[in-house]
Parts: structure tokens; sequence; C-alpha cells
């Protein structure tokens, strides 16, 4: 008897204790609206969220954040794991020159610098700053997003992002005088500027809302061309418009020469149309190139009246063929470099093409000439990304890039003549890339296709199943994971952690079949590659679920989301960035809409309807079930993944999840998507998802070696 009455109390202890433990999230008011799909009632507790402008959404997002950083407050090595993340952070960086009229331009940054500044130097004069972003706003939130100089070098208009923001204003300079010549182009949205001569430019934009700019659904892109010395308002509308034919998706790109505009036009993410017009001809009409929807074609260079095109047209892995401008429809298109098995993209400069192939999401790089002739393969330093060789017809060196998961970006200047190539940059950086190993395996999807990863740890590791594993993912939109450089990743190499990457279906690193595999209602062939690349981690001890965090951002954010509450106990956290995780309501919002190639809507058909509902984050979080511990981090300034999916994600969670595990949202101010977020604010959010990552899987410390570093 005296033993069970020392259980019971015993019980009752530690019971008190895990109470104790469990986080009081703040109140969310459960507001029910009831949608009807297909003759089936859904309701949606949080929909009043979905308002940005409201004083109850802004009250809830300040409680949220309270919660949250109270809480990362409490991490032992948060402060050590910025400070570390300063260090790395901290060496000058520059990119690839570029020459226009009597300049060579390039940016750099100082090392800790907010933004990238823009400097210029010339045979007469000694470097000198040119644009500096980092004066743009006190915060530094807001960014250079954009930069094109006309033909003569001598003016120059740039687009810059405030607070993150997608909406963008458009600066003209006098580039020799440094000077503003015009009134600022303002409510400007996914948009090039592309200049005719040095009469004016063309840029697209869309009506700009009546509502909320951050989240109002924006259907309908607009090209327009814009005449130096005019106002804004007599700008001419040059392609879109229409209430016949709607685009959500309008561009422009002029030859170099500036003799000929080519008119790209798309109503989804996938697939374009596209329109020829000569520019010195007055009112010359608009040429039809290609009018299928369903295939992808950009320009990529041209000589005269030949036009070199790039399509996936009757090629999933991308060709390049020849137009005439007499005759530019596609039937007549004549191919120039034949499509292979392997992925192509391509550019050009110095007078010659270079074929950069993915092969297994690593490069290689094919040059060209213009008869379309191989002059071979470019020597590159080893497995890894590689891109640039972009440049004016005359250039004689052009600039390409380097990198990989363990390797920082390293520049060399070569010369397409000689085909030889040298080093002309390399970073000065506390880090040594020598010390890790990035290797690529290929394991077996549930439906048995093989999906290649890239596996990079520190040499030597034990495969125990204890080392913390971060596994990275997106899958979507044809977009390709290829090997590149993180400094947030090398700090977290250096705690002794394992980055793992697996190219997932529905991205693009096999082509458009590769890409349509994860689509629409075969979406989920995205999120059993994932859960299979965590179970393969798993099976070779690399991991374990209790060290095994899931990250993504955007389309990646819905991976983590789906595959989170699909298989909750295979992850000890989750990382889901500006996800799309309302997948019933995502099309409503600002261009939302557009990614119906990739995910389909409700509005298609039932069964779409019931797919969607089958996977989409925010309602499949059920009552009672042990999620891993999450943190969601997006912006109030998000107008691309309107930051309601994150807030409804939250809430749902917090309201259903059962256990002791931190269930949170980390919600920046004056930010957005992601782009031009300032270094300050990146080396932040990055301390405070590695901490909450690393603390979450039951670490106190960091590793003496970095303690030492710091030390030092």
């Amino acid at each position: 008897m005296k033993k069970l009455l020392y259980l019971s109390i015993l019980s009752i202890l530690l019971s008190c204790a895990q109470s104790s433990k469990k986080i009081v999230y703040p109140n969310t008011l459960k507001t029910p609206v009831v949608d009807t799909y297909f003759g089936e009632e859904l309701i949606d507790n949080y929909r009043w969220l979905e308002d940005d402008n409201s004083e109850d959404t802004k009250n809830w997002v300040t409680r949220q954040n309270e919660l949250t950083f109270s809480i990362l407050d409490k991490v032992p090595f948060r402060n050590e794991l910025k400070y570390r993340l300063e260090q790395v952070w901290n060496y000058e960086k520059i990119t690839a020159p570029f020459e226009e009229g009597d300049y060579t331009y390039f940016y750099k940054n100082n090392g800790l610098q907010n933004q990238y500044v823009l400097y210029r130097k010339s045979r007469e004069t000694q470097e000198e700053i040119f644009l500096d972003p980092n004066t743009f706003s006190e915060d530094g939130t807001t960014s250079l997003s954009s930069l094109s100089f006309s033909k003569s070098g001598n003016l120059v208009a740039y687009s810059i992002s405030e607070g993150g923001s997608d909406w963008r204003k458009i600066i003209v300079l006098d580039a020799i005088k440094n000077k503003i010549l015009e009134d600022t182009l303002v409510d400007v949205k996914f948009s090039g500027i592309q200049w005719k001569k040095e009469e004016g430019f063309f840029y697209s934009s869309y009506d700009k809302p009546k509502g909320s700019e951050l989240s109002e659904m924006t259907n309908q892109h607009k090209l327009y061309f814009h005449k130096l010395g005019t106002s804004q308002a007599e700008d001419d509308l040059i392609f879109g418009g229409t209430e016949e034919e709607k685009h959500r998706y309008v561009g422009a790109n002029v030859t170099e020469e500036g003799d000929f505009l080519i008119i790209s036009a798309s109503k989804t993410t996938s697939g374009n149309i596209s329109f020829l017009k000569n520019l010195n001809q007055e009112d010359s009409p608009l040429l039809p190139m290609d009018t299928d929807y369903d295939t992808d074609s950009y320009l990529l260079d041209n000589v005269g009246d030949i036009f070199f095109i790039v399509t996936n047209k009757e090629a999933p892995n991308q060709k390049v063929v020849k137009a005439n401008a007499k005759n530019p429809q596609d039937v007549h298109w004549v191919d120039f470099i034949p499509e292979t098995e392997n992925v192509l993209s391509v550019t050009s400069g110095g007078g010659y093409f270079f074929a950069r192939y993915m092969i297994d999401a690593n490069s290689q790089v094919v040059q060209y000439n213009l008869k379309g002739e191989n002059q071979g393969i470019v020597k590159l330093p080893g497995m890894g990304t590689a891109s640039g060789w972009s440049g004016k017809k005359e250039q004689q060196t052009l600039y390409y890039s380097f990198t990989n998961y363990h390797t920082p970006e390293v520049i060399y200047a070569y010369s397409p003549e000689t085909k030889r190539a040298q080093k002309y940059w390399s970073p000065d950086i506390d880090f040594d890339s020598n010390d890790y190993i990035s290797t690529q395996i290929f394991y077996t999807s549930a439906d048995g296709t093989k999906v290649p990863m890239m596996i990079t740890h520190k040499k030597g590791i034990e495969y125990n199943g204890k080392n913390p594993t971060l596994l990275y993912g997106y899958g979507g939109f044809n977009i390709s994971l290829r090997p590149s450089f993180s400094i947030a990743n090398a700090v977290w190499l250096e705690q002794g952690g394992v980055y793992a990457v697996p190219n997932l279906r529905g991205g693009g690193e096999y082509g458009k079949e590769w890409h349509k595999a994860g689509i629409q209602q075969k979406k989920q062939n995205v999120f059993d590659d994932f859960i299979a690349a965590a179970e393969y981690l798993i099976s070779k001890e690399i991991t374990s679920p209790e060290y095994l965090a899931i990250q993504g951002g955007s389309n990646g954010g819905l991976l983590v989301g789906a595959v989170m509450t699909q298989r909750p106990e295979l992850f000890k956290v989750a990382l889901p960035a500006v996800g799309v995780l309302d997948m019933l309501r995502y099309h409503q919002f600002t261009a939302g809409a557009g990614w119906s190639y990739d995910y389909g809507t409700v509005d298609d058909s039932k069964e779409m309807f019931e797919y969607l509902k089958g996977y989409s984050p925010v309602h499949n979080v059920k009552a009672g079930t042990y999620y891993p511990a999450t943190l969601i981090t997006t912006g109030d300034h998000d107008d691309r993944v309107v930051p309601a999916h994150s807030f409804k994600f939250a809430a749902e969670l917090q309201d259903k999840h059962q256990g002791d595990s931190p269930v949170l949202i980390r919600i920046e101010t004056n930010a957005g998507h992601g782009a031009g977020t300032p270094v300050s604010k990146r080396i932040e959010q990055y301390a405070d998802i590695l901490g909450f990552t690393l603390f979450n899987m039951g670490y106190e410390v960091l590793p003496e070696k970095v303690k030492n570093k710091m030390k030092g």
C-alpha cells in the first residue's frame, strides 16, 4: 500500500511538473466562416487573420511575437550563435564586374553591410560608390531590386523594394553625373527594365489594388513603355489590359542592339506565348512567335535578323533553336543546339554560347560558337554549381562563379578565345571548406523512383544516429536545388550538423517530366520523396527522429507543412518558412492564382478539391497529435505568399497540438518574402532558427571548438 501511495504521489508530481512546462499560447479567437465546396461544408475559424489591415490581426501578431521571443530568449547559446554567424559573415564579398559605357561596375559588401553597394571605375577614375542602398532607409529594409543601363551606358533605371514588398519604385538617373532625371515611377510589380535605346524603357505592372496592396488579388499584368521626360500617367500600354485575354505575367526583352522587342505572356508560372516587334519601324505589328501556352521559350541572343531561342517545345530538357525576323513563328524554327538527356540552360557572351547542362544537379558547361559548333567542355573546379558566362558580344573576358554546399563562391575570369580561366576573386572567410565533404547518394521513394540527395558534413563523422541533421527541400515550379554555399549552413556544419538536400520531383533537375511528376494530383509524390529522404537518413544511422529537422521556404514551406502533418513522428523539429499552407484559398491572394499549374485549384473539379483538402497543411492539423517543435517564420509585408497562410497554420497547431514541444510563429516586421532582407535581420533570424533547432534536439551548449573560436 505504501508503495502504491508513493507511486501515486510521484505520478501526481510528475504530472504537475509536465503541466508546468506547458506553453500558454495567446488566445486566438475562433470566428467560424462556412465555405461550401461541391456540397461539402468546411469551417474556417481563422478567416479574420487574412485581414492584414485589421487591428485584431496586428494585435495577434504582437502577442505571438512576444511569446516567441520570450521562449527564444531562453535558448542558452542563442547569442553565441549570433556572434559566430557575424564572425563567419564578416568578410568582403564582391560580384563579377560588368561593363556599361566607359565604366566597369560591380557590387561589393564589406562584410556586415545590410545591402550590397554598387561601385564603378574607369580608366580615368578611381573606384567610387555609384549607388549605396544602405542609405535608402535608416533600418536597411529598402533594397535595390534591379538595374538596367541604356545601350550607351549614359542612362540607368533601377528599382527599389521597401520593406521587402514585391511592389517596386523605378528611379531614373543620368549615369555620368549620377543625378536623378525625373519623377519616380511607382506601383511597379514583377517587372524587368528594358531600354529602347536612349528614348525610354519598358516595364510591367498590375493595376494597384483598391483594397490591401499586400493581399488583394492581382491577375492582369500589363506591359508599358515609359518615355523619358514624360509623366508616368502618359506611359503607353504596349500589351495586356484586354478582358478577352488576361495574362498574370507579362515581360519584355530588347535585343542588345535595341532593334527588336520580344514580349512574353503567361497565364501561370509555367508556359508562355511570345511576340516580336520591330522597334525601328513606327507602328510595326506584334508578330506571333510562339502561341503554345503549354511550353516555355525565351530569347537567348540575336545576330541581326536571326534569333536564338531556348525552348522546351518538343524538348522537355530544353534546346536552342534559330528563328528569322521575317518568319518568326515557331513552325519555322530550326534546331541549333539539340536536346540531350541532361537539362540545358544557356548564356551568351563574347560571341559564344555556353550550354550549361545539369547532371544530377551538378554543372557541366560546353562552349559553342555562332555556327553551332561544339568548342569543347569548360573545365570546372569540381562537383558543384557553375554560373555566369554572360556579357556583351564584343567582350574579351567573361566571368563565372563556382560553389557547392561547403565551398564559398569563387569568381573566375574566362577568355572564350583561349578557353583559359584564372581565379579573379576568392573569399577570405573564417571557415575551412577542407574540413567538410559532400556526398551524393540515390535513394528510393515510395513508388520506386530513384531520387538524388546531397549530404554534407564534417569529414570523419560517425554515423551513430545522433547527428543533428537539417533536411532541406523545395520540390516545385520546375526550380532546381543546386549545390550552393550558405553562411548559416556553414555554422550549422560547425556544430557537427549534417545538411541534406534531396532533388525532389516537382523541381527541374531532370527536365519538364520531372516537374510534371510532382504537380496537381501528383503532388503527393513530392511529399513521399521528402519522407523517403528522411527514412533513408534514419536507416543509415546518419541521424534519428530525435535529431532530425526539416526546413523549406515558400513552396518548400508547403512541403514542410504537409509532411509534418502526415508523419509528425518522423521529425523532432519543423521549420516552415513563408509557406503556402492554405491550399483551398491560396489562389484568392495577390498573384497566387498563377500557381495553379503546379497546384490546381478547388474550382477545377471535385476531385481536385478533395486532393487539395487531403494534404493542405491548415486543414490537416489533427487534435491530440504530438507535432514536432515548430518555428514558423514569415514577414508581415510578404505580398507573394501572404502571411495569413502562416498565421492560420500557427493558430491551428497551437489549438490542437498535444505535448510540450513549442509551436511558435516568428513574424518579421517590415519584411517580405525574403528578397532584400537586411544582413542584420538575416543573422538574427538564422541565430533564432539554428538555436531553436539545436535546443529542441536536447542541446544545452555548443561544441567547444566553436566556443574557442569566439573567445579568440
